[in-house]
């Protein structure tokens, strides 16, 4: 409305005839009355005199006598909604009844405020509007009711499709969320999140194609469910990821429970596509707490549990340290990132000797990283957090690198053969083109391959030995020398000894170190040089603490051996010094 004064109602006052809000088509001529710059728009004039045609918004005056309300003129929109024409009846007063008292009583101008009325199948709602009007000296104001039903439930319609997986029709993370969030927010603690993360199932949507993937899905989800009571809670959290919110009591027992029972459910094989799939999960559990912060806390810390389950093939429950140890380990990804780019990381070089004769025969590359704090990084701590982000590669192809570097220095200072050994983490071996790296590497430092040898752990080879063999291969082409690192601590079928092109067995440290007062480890060592033997390998035997270890060895038949009984790895000048010093 206008701010101006139309007629004679005077400056902020709009004088309109009352047969406006009566909602006929051809209004009534009733007393006029001054509406404090009331809400309704008009769309245009009818043929009655200074009469406007309003939008159809419900509106009713309302006033007090005797000290109750009463309604007067409700307009055609208002008795529609049949929202009661006697205020003594009435849902509008008897929700706001005592807000419109105490705007009449008061002084105000106008008021606005929310509406919600109806049950959930016929629920309505609207913006009120209170505008103060003057009628013949009573208290009254105009109340205008403007419908919000269409766009409240477009806007759950939208909620509904923001918070439900198409696929499962589960809700998604958010609405997961939302329903973690209420209890939060409600000061609950007595719940439990589990996430179900299924394992391998990107290879049955590449072998069978994702529509098999998506009945898959359709079906673990049913089976889930079908094992859950009626008040928990089931979503579709990630891509394979499954999160359940459950009420528990204080102890896990009850999470145990259900955690066994999904188990049990996906353990059936699932047929797809004339296939029989069977279905492994790890489980998550996180339980509530007061120092929770919201619902993205809970669920990552279930799904920090998923990473222990995996290793366990057990439910496992999330522990606070976890996650500080997974914040650990990404800052300490970060720093040698930057320590890879940097150039920081040095190799050491501990020797591998002639146990007859104590020559050195090779050295062993073993990375150190000094911290920008200026302490020493064991390779205990920042080898596997580089095998779990990736960063194991370009650190393994460093490795090759600077090793083969060093080696080239020492040459041109004294001619030897001593060899160098670098080892192979298994990530990079699964994921790196090996071969030409190494032929690169030994062409521009210019070394012949058989000064290389490459070790590789017992677990790396026989995980995939097939495939392993053609890498393995590969790299004997480039002329290094292959041995298999850590020998005996694995479970190798010694068919595969034969099948791949292994040049040396390195004897475990666990069977060296104390084997002088243990007849069983004399007699493994024993047993592993004789297969070393019958297969034309050579041995090194690891972690040689004393001289009297390294002649029982020898006598044993080990042909080679390394540890702090001849020295501990050295930088690379000490390194070379050794070298001079035991083979001039």
């Amino acid at each position: 409305m206008s701010d101006g004064p139309i007629g004679t109602g005077g400056p902020g006052l709009t004088k309109l005839n009352l047969a406006c809000f009566t909602g006929n088509a051809m209004p009534s001529v009733a007393a006029p009355v001054l509406v404090h710059d009331s809400p309704l728009v008009a769309a245009g004039h009818t043929a009655a005199e200074g009469a406007l045609e309003l939008l159809p918004i419900a509106a009713v005056v309302v006033g007090v006598d005797h000290g109750e309300l009463i309604f007067e003129l409700p307009n055609a929109v208002f008795r529609l909604l049949r929202l009661g024409t006697e205020a003594t009846t009435s849902a509008l007063s008897r929700d706001l009844g005592e807000r419109i008292a105490a705007f009449l009583d008061g002084s105000s101008l106008r008021d606005q405020m929310p509406w919600q009325v109806g049950d959930s199948v016929e629920q309505r709602w609207f913006d009120v509007r209170l505008s103060r009007i003057g009628m013949r000296g009573r208290r009254r104001c105009l109340v205008t009711l403007i419908d919000q039903t269409g766009e409240m439930r477009t806007e759950a319609s939208l909620r509904r499709e923001m918070t439900t997986d198409s696929l499962t029709g589960l809700p998604n993370r958010a609405g997961f969320g939302d329903r973690l969030e209420a209890r939060i927010a409600a000061g609950l603690t007595n719940y439990a999140v589990l996430v179900i993360d299924l394992d391998r199932f990107g290879r049955v949507n590449s072998c069978l194609g994702s529509m098999a993937g998506d009945e898959m899905l359709i079906t673990v989800a049913r089976r889930i469910k079908g094992s859950l009571r009626a008040s928990d809670v089931l979503g579709r959290i990630g891509g394979d990821e499954f999160g359940v919110l459950l009420a528990v009591d204080s102890d896990r027992e009850e999470a145990d429970q259900v955690a066994r029972r999904i188990r049990k459910v996906l353990s059936t094989p699932f047929r797809l596509s004339d296939f029989e799939i069977r279905v492994s999960c790890a489980i998550g559990m996180a339980f509530g707490a007061d120092t929770i912060g919201d619902a993205e806390d809970v669920i990552r810390h279930a799904q920090f549990a998923v990473r222990r389950s995996k290793e366990t093939g057990q439910a496992e429950a999330y522990e606070t340290r976890a996650l500080d140890r997974a914040r650990e380990e990404f800052a300490m990804e970060t720093a040698l990132r930057r320590a890879i780019d940097a150039g920081q990381l040095q190799l050491h070089y501990q020797p591998i000797c002639d146990l007859a004769t104590g020559r050195v025969i090779a050295f062993e590359a073993l990375a150190r990283w000094v911290g920008e704090d200026g302490r020493d990084i064991p390779p205990s701590a920042f080898i596997p957090v580089a095998e779990e982000s990736g960063l194991i590669v370009p650190l393994g192809r460093w490795a090759i690198d600077e090793a083969l570097r060093t080696l080239a220095v020492w040459d041109r200072r004294f001619s030897s053969t001593v060899q160098m050994a670098v080892n192979i983490s298994p990530i990079q071996l699964q994921r790196d083109c090996l071969a030409p790296i190494v032929a690169s590497a030994l062409a521009t430092h210019g070394l012949a391959g058989e000064r290389l040898k490459l070790e590789l752990t017992e677990s790396a080879l026989i995980a995939d030995p097939d495939g392993n063999a053609e890498t393995l291969r590969a790299l004997k082409a480039t002329g290094a020398t292959i041995a298999m690192d850590d020998f005996g601590t694995g479970y190798s079928n010694l068919a595969y000894l034969q099948k791949l092109p292994i040049d040396i067995l390195k004897i475990d440290r666990s069977f060296v170190t104390g084997m002088m007062a243990d007849r069983d480890k004399i007699a493994i060592v024993r047993a592993i040089l004789s297969l070393a033997t019958t297969l034309g390998m050579e041995t090194v035997a690891e972690g040689i603490e004393t001289h009297d270890v390294a002649q029982t060895l020898a006598a044993l038949g080990c042909t080679y051996g390394q540890g702090y009984a001849y020295a501990a790895p050295l930088s690379a000048d000490a390194a070379y010094e050794l070298l001079v010093a035991r083979n001039s």
